[in-house]
């Protein structure tokens, strides 16, 4: 029978129980594709059992017999779902992808038969009501306060007919959603630009072309060269080759996918944008991003219209003057040709060498990836923090390229589990970003299990990785974000970690990535990969001068994905369905950022972080907490950079509270006064530093 051929797979299922290795880390030995169903399907059983006792409690509702219940609620069911999700964002396969299609609706119902539940709500909000009367400590009110802001937000508050339309909208929400994302996983695959002559690829390294090779007789194109496309509008190679033809072949493969064939995404941003409008609506909301920005720093989007747009004309102009300068050079290399989104990374390339003498084939020989995640990054952590990662070949891994580490505080103290997930691999969606596997908790008595993923080209076989120095910052920038998860010091799991505001999260990863051009740690892991003999003090001058070459182009690039999000997301529910290319080429001019040669970093159809939902409406994150991360850097190199005293400073006001309070009374209680704008437009260098 079907019962007796599955009783084995739900006996022996890992998943099923808490992990008996340290700190609960996955036991990636034991679990297998098949564990993975049973386990959603008992855990949001057993889930929905929990807060079935929660209101059926007799009992007149307090803190601890509900909203501490309710955080005590769902283990099984979030374990399964931090191993389950980090494995398709890292690993995937078709089972998973399968599997994550058919779990998407359930997972939408079964959070709104929580936060839809009027009894439960009831209870939550006579908590919320005595609030003041219960005398709760400082973190345990802000808790009761999220929980019946996020029930209300959820639709608490709604008619049982209005419910029955939300929970409709959230179910095909989470089906698209889930589609974008897949078809963005496939569109990688299928988008990679096959080359047959090797003399198209004048202008990459061996050790490029090699890899190139080898990628493309993994594929199946045996004797040829394929070229992998990253998940944004520009592309890294696109400064190196020589080949105009061939660089037009790959802008073009990387800006209009998502655009034909069974892959085109234009209809699910259309109608995901039509969802989220709709449901914002039905919430008392005038549009999708006034909903989602109700509960952050920004408070409103004319809030973040106002940083953006005022930050237009200084970007605008330092970007047209960029554009002079590649257009120049283009003239005097006997070019008849006005520059192309596919020449800007190519000409600035060389307009940076003509200016800085900096050759970044050169620059890469100097930061060898082992020796930056050791020296640089592990060491920068050791001297701000006193804390050091000891690697743990013992822990098992989900993939052969990933590492274990033990992160230990500086008086010995064992703190996390840390993985490091850097390389480029078929099955890992494109971008960097930090997972937990495991929340931290002192309620739960959990412990951090941490990891960074990045899509960094992996150097050919037996031969070293180099990275380039944007590389380099992002390894810092995502560690940023694992230092959040791993140094969290809070009672309630709900508030712990990265459970910020989007426009706060972004703050401790920015802010770790000017510790890569710190003179000191520069000149602790800055070494040539050959001769061991450190950058010299010529070279690593014209890298730091150089830091904020293009820096129009980069920011321009990023601002129009930022503005584009919110005007999508601007959208009153009545709106008609919009055709994507013409509203985006029209929400770019009404900015004044529509550039012909500076296309946003993400076109709509590919814009993972606004469509695919995580960042809808927050895109503009970035820029808000690199307001605050460029301020709390300057005032700690102005208080004496890279000592333990400013990282106990930093680390006890931003990285160790969590939620548990406000972000700008975290920020202020480090600072001492809110953030101005004048260290980012330096950081960016759009103002000049005073002396």
């Amino acid at each position: 029978m079907a019962g007796d051929q599955t009783a084995p797979v739900i006996e022996n299922n890992p998943l099923l129980r808490s992990s008996s290795l340290q700190y609960q880390a996955p036991n990636f030995n034991q679990i297998e594709d098949v564990h993975f169903k049973p386990a959603f399907e008992q855990g949001m059983a057993e889930h929905l059992r929990e807060i079935q006792a929660i209101v059926g409690n007799p009992e007149p509702a307090s803190f601890n017999n509900t909203i501490v219940a309710m955080e005590q609620a769902g283990s099984l069911l979030t374990r399964v779902s931090r191993v389950f999700f980090n494995m398709v964002g890292t690993d995937s396969n078709e089972a998973r992808r399968t599997l994550q299609s058919e779990l998407a609706p359930m997972l939408a119902a079964h959070s709104d038969s929580i936060y839809l539940n009027a009894e439960l709500f009831k209870r939550v909000e006579t908590l919320y009501k005595q609030r003041v009367a219960k005398e709760l400590d400082a973190e345990s009110q802000r808790l009761l306060e999220e929980y019946y802001d996020n029930f209300v937000k959820a639709g608490a508050k709604l008619s049982a007919e209005q419910k029955a339309t939300l929970r409709a909208l959230n179910e095909e929400h989470s089906k698209l959603t889930t589609e974008f994302s897949q078809n963005l996983l496939k569109l990688s695959k299928e988008i990679a630009v096959v080359v047959e002559d090797k003399n198209e690829l004048d202008g990459l390294s061996e050790s490029e072309i090699k890899a190139a090779s080898e990628a493309a007789a993994d594929a199946g194109y045996e004797g040829k060269y394929l070229i992998s496309i990253t998940n944004t509008t520009r592309q890294p190679v696109l400064a190196s080759l020589n080949n105009r033809g061939l660089r037009q072949r790959i802008w073009e493969a990387s800006a209009r996918r998502g655009t034909s064939g069974e892959l085109d995404n234009r209809p699910l941003v259309q109608r995901l944008v039509q969802i989220r409008a709709q449901k914002a609506d039905l919430l008392g909301y005038d549009n999708w991003a006034e909903y989602q920005l109700d509960s952050t720093m920004a408070e409103k989007p004319e809030n973040v219209f106002s940083m953006l747009n005022s930050m237009v004309p200084a970007v605008v102009k330092n970007t047209k003057a960029e554009q002079a300068d590649i257009q120049a050079l283009i003239a005097r290399e006997g070019g008849d040709f006005d520059v192309q989104p596919w020449d800007w990374a190519y000409y600035a390339e060389k307009v940076r060498q003509e200016k800085y003498d900096l050759d970044e084939s050169e620059v890469r020989n100097y930061f060898e990836f082992n020796r930056v995640l050791n020296d640089g990054l592990f060491y920068t952590m050791n001297r701000l923090y006193g804390v050091r990662f000891e690697p743990r070949p013992d822990l098992p891994v989900y993939h052969a390229d990933v590492k274990a580490y033990e992160l230990f505080d500086h008086d010995g103290k064992s703190l996390a589990i840390f993985y490091a997930d850097y390389f480029a691999r078929e099955g890992k969606r494109g971008g960097a970003w930090m997972s937990s596997f495991v929340g931290q908790s002192e309620l739960l008595e959990q412990k951090p299990v941490v990891v960074n993923v990045m899509n960094i080209p992996k150097g050919p076989e037996g031969e070293p990785t180099l990275v380039s120095f944007d590389h380099v910052t992002t390894m810092f920038h995502e560690l940023g974000h694992g230092l959040h998860g791993m140094f969290s010091k809070v009672h309630y799991p709900s508030l712990a970690g990265t459970n910020v505001s989007r426009d706060f999260v972004e703050f401790p990863s920015t802010f770790e990535e000017d510790w890569a051009s710190d003179p000191e740690v520069l000149a602790n892991y800055a070494y040539h990969y050959k001769t061991g003999e450190p950058i010299p003090k010529a070279l690593l001058d014209k890298v730091l001068r150089a830091k904020n070459f293009n820096m129009g182009f980069d920011t321009l690039e990023y601002m129009s994905a930022a503005l584009l999000d919110m005007e999508w997301h601007s959208l009153p529910a009545d709106a008609p369905q919009q055709d994507v290319e013409q509203f985006e080429a029209e929400a770019l001019a009404k900015h004044g950022v529509d550039l012909p040669a500076v296309p946003p970093r993400y076109k709509s159809t590919y814009f993972a972080h606004s469509i695919g939902g995580g960042y809808s409406a927050g895109y503009y994150a970035y820029m808000w907490s690199e307001i605050l991360a460029a301020d709390a850097f300057a005032y700690l190199r102005d208080r004496g950079g890279l000592t333990r005293k400013n990282g106990d400073l930093y680390r006890k006001h931003i990285l160790e509270v969590g939620n548990s309070r406000p972000p700008m009374t975290s920020y202020v209680k480090f600072r001492g006064k809110e953030p101005s704008t004048d260290a980012l437009l330096i950081r960016r260098g759009l103002k000049p530093e005073s002396k």
